[in-house]
């Protein structure tokens, strides 16, 4: 992980001001521009959306949506759990990365697969244990809980089961390093053996073909199955353990603490066997703001897990969309987009920034005007040397609200 001093995250508002910017309730009429609908409405809709239903005046030109909520995602229930996707195909913008909602009741296991992309994933709630393999034959048990990172290689197999926990079971986010993926194209144990003949599996297993009667017919993808023991038992030996372990504990890294909130950043520098993905937790307080910024090292994909938020985008020729998120949503920045998030709600605004990298950059506006010449900056910005001289000249993640 890169020292403080190498990036600037986030930065603040000045008596909250910013919260009180809400077109909530009301139609698109700014000033004397727009008029009401006259039409049929979604209210509860608009209510989610306030800064789409009347944009700010410095939004202009055409964006892609840069948001999905995956309570418009399908959901595919399964006896023993469900599963919801934010591909491409929901959010044609994502091309970098796709996310998977999961849950998964106590015992209930996501069946032996694996993926052609890779697979990382951040523990919502419960516990889960999780296994694998690797291609020189070693091996990988862990029990993971909320705030636990995994991640999965391409073409690594592995297996998810739920654990006993408060909730049942447990749920997680996971996202894959290509925004084409689809959990339906996953290469599943039970769908291999269903469609190879018989007498070669019994050939390949040494076993005579009554031996495979009750083998599977379909796939099984989510099913019940018995509680796993302890998890020493678990831990199979094989040529011994990976060199590098599959599963993170986020939640105990020593975040970024400002005035206004804090980020703890997980990149290959201290989770190194994550090599394309890059990711960030930011807690912002009420007020706070994301400071304006951008990243030089790929897009970004955004999960809220609580609270509500605001980002605008800037995408060059004069072109900038604002969009409202709250928990449950994904948002997006393509790459190399200025933007700010801004934590609109009462309470905590929390959410992962994603990126299909081995490390996490960013570049700061507040960073890029204190370090450039600031007869330079005044020449551009009309501004006095004040505010130039109060501005961070290191990482300042959250200002307060």
């Amino acid at each position: 992980m890169a020292d403080i001093s190498r990036r600037t995250l986030i930065a603040g508002t000045a008596g909250g001001a910013l919260i009180g910017r809400s077109a909530q309730a009301e139609g698109p009429v700014r000033g004397h521009d727009g008029a009401e609908i006259l039409g049929p409405r979604n209210p509860a809709r608009e209510a989610q959306d306030p800064f789409t239903i009347r944009p700010p005046r410095t939004d202009h030109g055409t964006m892609p949506n840069l948001k999905w909520s995956f309570a418009d995602s399908h959901m595919r229930l399964e006896e023993g759990g469900w599963a919801r996707q934010t591909t491409i195909r929901e959010l044609p913008i994502s091309k970098a990365m796709a996310g998977v909602n999961m849950r998964l009741k106590a015992g209930a296991a996501r069946e032996m697969h694996w993926h052609k992309e890779a697979e990382w994933s951040y523990m919502l709630k419960g516990r889960a244990r999780i296994t694998a393999v690797d291609e020189a034959g070693r091996t990988f048990a862990d029990d993971v809980a909320e705030g636990d990172l995994w991640y999965f290689p391409s073409g690594i197999p592995h297996a998810i089961q739920g654990l006993e926990s408060e909730i049942d079971g447990c749920e997680f986010l996971l996202v894959f390093d290509d925004g084409a993926f689809s959990e339906d194209s996953t290469f599943l144990i039970t769908d291999w053996l269903a469609h190879t003949p018989k007498d070669v599996l019994a050939k390949n297993f040494g076993v005579p073909e009554s031996a495979l009667d009750h083998l599977p017919k379909e796939e099984l993808y989510i099913f019940p199955a018995p509680l796993p023991g302890p998890l020493s038992k678990d831990r199979m030996g094989g040529a011994g353990l990976v060199p590098q372990s599959f599963s993170h504990r986020m939640l105990q890294q020593e975040p970024i603490q400002t005035r206004g909130g804090t980020v703890r950043i997980t990149d290959s520098s201290v989770f190194p066997a994550s090599k394309t993905i890059a990711a960030a937790l930011v807690e912002l307080e009420p007020g706070a703001l994301r400071e304006l910024h951008w990243h030089p090292n790929g897009d970004e994909w955004q999960y809220y897990l609580t609270g509500q938020g605001r980002m605008t985008v800037f995408g060059s020729e004069a072109k900038a969309r604002t969009f409202d998120y709250q928990a449950g949503d994904v948002g997006y920045v393509p790459f190399a987009m200025g933007h700010y998030i801004e934590n609109t709600g009462p309470g905590p605004l929390r959410f992962l920034e994603l990126f299909r990298s081995p490390i996490y950059a960013d570049l700061s506006l507040n960073q890029w005007m204190k370090l450039t010449p600031h007869a330079l900056v005044r020449a551009h910005l009309k501004v006095d040397e004040q505010l130039l001289a109060n501005l961070p000249e290191g990482r300042a993640p959250v200002l307060p609200a």
